[in-house]
């Protein structure tokens, strides 16, 4: 089981925070700052797996961010991993190349829907790219139509209140 998902910037700046374990808010913070240290300062050539309060902590680097997980001791890193580079390709295929650059800028709650479209409760829900593509397109359609009701609502407000 997939304990948190945490996004980290090279800087130590955290992008994106997803909690399936309890835990209080005191905790994350310090969980948080734990484990930016450990893993920022870790060596390029060093594995991407870390024992970490009788947990594994599986990360991978992609351009400036860190991707982590925390997973139980017994789940399989390299099945992990795989969640991560998943997540990264359907990222990258719906916000282009400039992936990084993109969740540092304010796109973070359309990067919660997708991994919230993989993961459900800290285990693998979807494996097909197809699929999520699908469901964001169809996402991205509702908020468009939502939008345009709510213009033309507004539109008919201030119309009638002229």
């Amino acid at each position: 089981m997939i304990h948190f998902v945490l996004l980290i910037s090279r800087q130590g700046k955290v992008r994106l925070t997803k909690w399936y374990s309890p835990y209080t808010q005191k905790e994350r913070t310090k969980v948080i700052r734990e484990l930016s240290g450990v893993i920022l300062t870790r060596g390029p050539k060093l594995c991407n797996f870390v024992e970490w309060r009788g947990f594994k902590v599986v990360y991978k680097r992609y351009a400036s961010l860190y991707f982590c997980m925390c997973v139980d001791q017994d789940d399989n890193e390299l099945e992990i991993l795989e969640i991560i580079h998943h997540y990264v390709e359907i990222l990258d295929r719906y916000f282009g190349s400039d992936l990084c650059l993109t969740l540092c800028c304010c796109l973070t709650l359309k990067a919660y829907y997708i991994l919230e479209e993989i993961l459900i409760a800290g285990e693998l829900q979807e494996s097909s790219k197809k699929t999520i593509a699908r469901l964001i397109a169809a996402q991205d359609s509702l908020v468009e139509t939502a939008k345009e009701q709510t213009s033309s609502i507004s539109n008919i407000i201030a119309q009638a209140t002229k």
